[in-house]
C-alpha cells in the first residue's frame, strides 16, 4: 500500500510560519468569536465538499466505472464497506500550547506542495497521531497523520508522516488550510497533494461522533480503495493529485471520483444515527481520497463529547452496502497526473 506524500509526490512537495503565510499569498489568521458548536461546520461558507448533489445527474460513465470496481473486487477488505475509527481530529483553543514543526530529511521531496518549515502549530494536551496512543509514530510503517483545527485562529493544520522529536514534531509534510477561504475545485493548487493523497483537507471530510449526534453531516465523506482498483495516472476535480493508483482498466475509478448513495436505498433496517450518515452520502456523497483497505474514515471519538458506542455505530454498521448502491457524479474530464504542483 502506498499513500500520501510518500507515493503521491515523486517530484514535489513544502507550508508555514505566520510570516510565511503572507509570503505565500495566504492571509494571516483572523480572530473569530470562538469555536463552532459541536457538530457544526469546520470551514465557513460553501466548499466543493459541502455541495448538495442529491439532485445532480449521474455521470454517463457511472455504470462502467462501478462495474469496473466490482470486477476488480469491490471495496477493499474483502469487499466490505467498513469504517475505520483511527483518525483523530483535534480542536485547539486560544490558549492551546504550540509546538514547532520541522521537516524530515526528505521533507516534501523539495517541492512546493507543503508549507515551509520550521513552523508552529497548536497541539492540544493529549493529542495523538493516527495509529498511535501519543505523538510518537513510526512514519516508516504508517501515515501518522496529526489533524488539529483551530476555529479561533481560523486555521486547520494537517501533518503527514509526523512524530515527536524532543519538544517539537517532525513531518514528511505540513499543510495549513484557511477555514474562511472559499476553495475552488483546484483546492491548494492543481497537481498539488496535501496530507491526503488526493489533495483534500482530511478533517473536512471525516465525520465526527458529535456531528452524527447533532443529527446532520453537512459535507461529503472520505473513502479509500486499494491502489490496484484505482485508475493509474489521472485524477478528477475537485481532487488535485493522485497517490499510487495502479489499474490500467480505462473504466476504473480515478482519484477524486465522487460517489453518491442512490436515493432509492432502503434505510428501514438502519438506526436513526446510522441514517444520519446515509443521508450525508445521499446529499453530499463521498470522494475517493487515498489508497488503502478500509473504505470509510470516521474520526476517533476520544476528543468528542459523543461516543460512537453510545451512538450504536461500529465498524460493520454499513458493511452490507455494495458498490451497486452508489452512482458516480460527473466532475468533467480526467486530468493527467504530472506531479508539477502549481500552488494557488
Amino acid at each position: 500500500m502506498t499513500r500520501g506524500l510518500r507515493t503521491a509526490l515523486t517530484c514535489t512537495v513544502a507550508l508555514m510560519t505566520l510570516g510565511a503565510l503572507v509570503a505565500c499569498g495566504v492571509a494571516p489568521p483572523r480572530t473569530a468569536a470562538g469555536p463552532p458548536p459541536a457538530g457544526g461546520p469546520l470551514f465557513a461558507g460553501p466548499q466543493p465538499w459541502t455541495a448538495d448533489v442529491s439532485g445532480a445527474p449521474a455521470s454517463e460513465r457511472s455504470p462502467a466505472i462501478l462495474a469496473a470496481l466490482n470486477d476488480a473486487g469491490g471495496w477493499g477488505n474483502g469487499d466490505v464497506f467498513q469504517v475505520d475509527f483511527a483518525m483523530p481530529v483535534h480542536t485547539a483553543g486560544p490558549d492551546t500550547p504550540r509546538m514547532t514543526v520541522t521537516g524530515r530529511e526528505d521533507y516534501c521531496y523539495s517541492g512546493p506542495d507543503c508549507d515551509p518549515v520550521p513552523a508552529e502549530m497548536p497541539v492540544p494536551a493529549g493529542a495523538v497521531m493516527e495509529g498511535s496512543q501519543d505523538l510518537t509514530c513510526d512514519a516508516a510503517a504508517q501515515d501518522c497523520h496529526l489533524l488539529v483545527a483551530d476555529p479561533t485562529a481560523r486555521r486547520l493544520y494537517e501533518i503527514y508522516q509526523g512524530t515527536r522529536a524532543g519538544d517539537g514534531l517532525t513531518a514528511g509534510g505540513f499543510f495549513v488550510w484557511d477555514l474562511d477561504r472559499a476553495y475552488t475545485d483546484e483546492l491548494r493548487g492543481p497537481q498539488c497533494t496535501s496530507a491526503d493523497a488526493a489533495g483534500f483537507p482530511i478533517a473536512a471530510l471525516t465525520p465526527t461522533a458529535d456531528e452524527v449526534a447533532s443529527g446532520r453531516i453537512d459535507h461529503a465523506l472520505r473513502f479509500i480503495l486499494p491502489n490496484d482498483r484505482m485508475k493509474a495516472d489521472v485524477y478528477v476535480p475537485p481532487a488535485t493529485h493522485a497517490g499510487g493508483p495502479e489499474s490500467t482498466n480505462p473504466d476504473a475509478p480515478p482519484y477524486g471520483v465522487h460517489l453518491r448513495l442512490r436515493p432509492d436505498t432502503d434505510m428501514t433496517a438502519y438506526t436513526e444515527e446510522e441514517r444520519v450518515v446515509l443521508a450525508a452520502l445521499q446529499r453530499h456523497g463521498m470522494y475517493l481520497s487515498d489508497g488503502g483497505e478500509i473504505a470509510l474514515t470516521f474520526a476517533d471519538d476520544r476528543s468528542s463529547t459523543a461516543k460512537w458506542a453510545e451512538l450504536g455505530i461500529d465498524a460493520q454498521s454499513f458493511a452490507d452496502l455494495p458498490v451497486a448502491a452508489f452512482e458516480v457524479i460527473d466532475h468533467g474530464p480526467e486530468v493527467p497526473v504530472t506531479y508539477e504542483c502549481a500552488r494557488n
